[in-house]
């Protein structure tokens, strides 16, 4: 995980997860947490980033 994805996952959650995994259901499923509250989406974020 590089510098730029963890700055990413802090301030913009979806961001990250958009730029790793691309328009799927796990960007849908991170802007919707994101939405409800911020501390959800950056726990998703990292979750998903980190997975290999």
């Amino acid at each position: 995980m590089s510098i730029l994805t963890i700055i990413l996952n802090i301030i913009l959650p979806p961001l990250g997860v958009f730029m790793n995994k691309g328009l799927g259901k796990d960007f849908i499923i991170n802007l919707i947490l994101t939405l409800i509250f911020w501390l959800p989406g950056v726990i998703h974020a990292f979750l998903v980033t980190s997975k290999r």
